[in-house]
């Protein structure tokens, strides 16, 4: 007899739905990530970092809610480069210029031989819940403390609100990181999927591609 298949993976995750920008999770409450630019603090001068230190205390101080920040490192995968110039040194005419190709071709491929080249982005997850709500009542947020699932699939515009209110956490995030000069994107919905994709999949992410999410079948 065939074996039945085993439970799909996506009851084992945290998240219950991707939309518009935001992330559901499975217990009512929304996450939203920014991808932040990072600075090379060590070639600041002594001047500079005092006031980068002195801008991210300000930062953490001026917040009210808790936020998590995430570094994703993966090694560099180079080789379509080394294909593209190996392309370019066939095609061209200039026997110089395929020569120098030639030898940068080589010069950057020991280079990948001598060590692992790892390439780090930066995420800056943000949450709200809106169990923490103190406008609500206390038996109001009671209720949605039962019923977090079905509070998750909640009406359209009941979701914008609690989206607006987490895109206020955003703004005022993106403001404070931009003061210490590092600027910030939010993800939408189809880089957060790539995002999850990739992190609990990092073994598939060069041999099979994420295809964009209005071709994605979702399993029910």
């Amino acid at each position: 007899m065939p074996s039945k298949p085993g439970p799909s993976t996506r009851q084992y995750m945290d998240i219950a739905e991707i939309k518009e920008d935001v992330v559901i999770m499975k217990d009512g409450t929304l996450r939203a990530v920014l991808l932040a630019s990072s600075i090379n603090f060590a070639l600041k001068s002594e001047e500079e970092q005092n006031a980068i230190i002195s801008g991210y205390v300000q930062f953490l101080n001026g917040l009210d809610f808790s936020l998590q920040i995430v570094i994703q490192s993966r090694r560099l995968n180079i080789e379509r480069y080394l294909e593209k110039l190996k392309e370019q040194e066939k095609t061209h005419t200039n026997e110089l210029l395929k020569m120098q190709i030639a030898d940068y071709r080589q010069f950057v491929g020991e280079l990948i031989q001598m060590g692992d080249i790892m390439s780090k982005k930066f995420y800056v997850v943000i949450p709200y819940s809106p169990f923490t709500n103190k406008q609500k009542g206390f038996f109001s947020r009671f209720k949605e403390l039962l019923t977090p699932a079905s509070a998750v699939r909640l009406q359209q515009d009941k979701f914008l609100k609690r989206k607006r209110d987490l895109m206020m956490r955003v703004e005022s995030v993106a403001t404070g990181l931009q003061s210490m000069s590092i600027q910030t994107a939010v993800l939408d919905t189809q880089s957060l999927i790539e995002l999850f994709y990739t992190a609990y999949n990092p073994d598939l992410i060069e041999t099979e591609k994420l295809v964009p999410i209005n071709n994605l079948r979702i399993e029910e």
